[in-house]
């Protein structure tokens, strides 16, 4: 029993010691807490009193609502609390700001107005700009293909069937000029027709003695319907005309080009029986020629028809093309995410040829307008925010509504006034700064009172 009670003794001590080490421990800390509360007492303490004065205040860059009016270690995180600058009193900008606030402007959610003195301005890299109009150029740069101009491409077919009898256009790439003879078809169906023709033009002949009036109608309906064949199978009336002057069928029908080009492709070799069905010769004119130029269906607002383009080729380094945008089509390639854009180019020294690459510029002017440097905006997906110059090293956080963006600016379509002043590098800084000072705030403002139900 001795023993039993000398155990409950010792463990009553035990006990008694953890609960009195636990209030010292509660005592030191007892004054952390919420912004106005005191900081732990001791050789920290009486170090950071040394440098900053007593009533200043300190918080943890780890944790913004722990803060205090002394300096010390922060008792959630350990880390040295950090002295937190205010504006020096008086009738500043700076000072009005921060006692009243900015009624002016609506307030952002999570962020706060936040002074930084000229010195940190420095450290961290905070440069303002003032608000105003520039020219808004947008430069579109992408790559274009060569094709031909396909109001100016022609196939060359023969409305009869026959075996060609002489090919004079006979290999690919070389040039014709319109009116030149292409190749000679032998069709005995097309001699049969005009032998045919030739009859009726000498029936005609006999019957021109008749009395009756419908005889010789029936000879010129006779001979009219043996012409319209001959034109029908593509008898051009040059062609006609000479058959009734020689009064002799001919054995072959030659077909000429229909314009000035080159021969882009050739289906057929001399002596092949060829048909209505048969494409013979490809003829393209390749004095002017369309490039198919891919834009990104970001940049279609900057692209319409009219617009000039401009283009440069590898292996003709310092010339530069100029053509003219004629069509944006009006279907999107889903597997690119391209739109195709027709520009056009005269092209009399053939500079440019079908299926090459060029690099394409199409540039866009799109006026004057309110801008701000692309570094300046801080974008959240939802919202855009600035940080606009009040003065005195106080910085206003303000939402704004953007516009056309450029790769070195960003439209401002609402939200600022031009002559304002906002920070357009250290952006990030500033904006670390307002959080800090938002959640501070947040920390101090009292909870709304809950009504009580009876």
């Amino acid at each position: 029993m001795a023993s039993h009670a000398s155990r409950r003794i010792l463990w009553f001590g035990i006990g008694s010691v953890m609960t009195a080490a636990a209030i010292v421990v509660t005592s030191r800390f007892v004054t952390w807490g919420p912004a106005n509360r005191g900081a732990a007492d001791g050789p920290t303490a009486a170090a950071g009193a040394a440098t900053h004065p007593v009533g200043a205040r300190y918080h943890c860059p780890m944790h913004p609502t722990m803060m205090a009016d002394r300096p010390g270690d922060c008792p959630i995180c350990g880390m040295r609390m950090v002295h937190l600058e205010e504006p020096e009193s008086g009738g500043s900008r700076a000072s009005q700001a921060v006692a009243g606030g900015t009624g002016a402007h609506a307030s952002v959610e999570g962020r706060a107005g936040v002074w930084i003195p000229l010195r940190k301005q420095q450290l961290i890299g905070v440069r303002t700009e003032e608000v105003g109009t520039i020219p808004f150029i947008r430069r579109i740069r992408t790559v274009g293909r060569v094709t031909a101009d396909e109001t100016r491409l022609h196939h060359v077919h023969t409305k009869i069937e026959g075996w060609i009898e002489t090919l004079h256009a006979n290999a690919t790439g070389v040039k014709v000029r319109k009116g030149q003879p292409l190749l000679a078809i032998y069709s005995p169906e097309m001699v049969a027709s005009q032998e045919e023709y030739l009859l009726a033009l000498r029936a005609r002949l006999a019957d021109r003695g008749e009395l009756l009036p419908q005889v010789a109608r029936s000879g010129d309906d006779l001979v009219e319907s043996a012409r319209r064949r001959l034109v029908h199978y593509g008898l051009s009336a040059a062609q006609i005309e000479e058959i009734e002057r020689t009064g002799v069928p001919s054995r072959t029908v030659t077909l000429y080009a229909p314009i000035s080009g080159y021969v882009t492709q050739r289906n057929v070799t001399q002596g092949e029986k060829v048909g209505p069905d048969t494409t013979l010769l490809d003829i393209a004119d390749l004095s002017r020629v369309w490039m198919m130029a891919s834009v990104y269906e970001y940049e279609l607002p900057f692209v319409h028809a009219g617009q000039a383009a401009t283009v440069t080729l590898s292996y003709l380094p310092g010339k530069t093309l100029h053509g003219r945008a004629t069509l944006v089509h009006p279907v999107l390639e889903g597997a690119t995410r391209t739109v195709q854009v027709r520009l056009e180019f005269d092209n009399p020294e053939l500079a440019l040829k079908p299926e090459m690459y060029a690099d394409v510029e199409i540039e866009s002017d799109l006026g004057e307008r309110l801008a701000v440097p692309e570094g300046a905006v801080l974008s959240s997906g939802q919202r855009d925010i600035v940080f606009v110059d009040q003065g005195d090293g106080y910085f206003e956080p303000r939402e704004v509504r953007l516009g056309v963006r450029l790769p070195e600016a960003v439209e401002v379509v609402d939200g600022l006034s031009r002559g304002e002043r906002i920070v357009a590098a250290g952006t990030f800084f500033v904006d670390s700064e307002s959080k800090l000072k938002s959640a501070q705030s947040a920390a101090v403002t009292p909870a709304p009172a809950k009504e009580h139900q009876h």
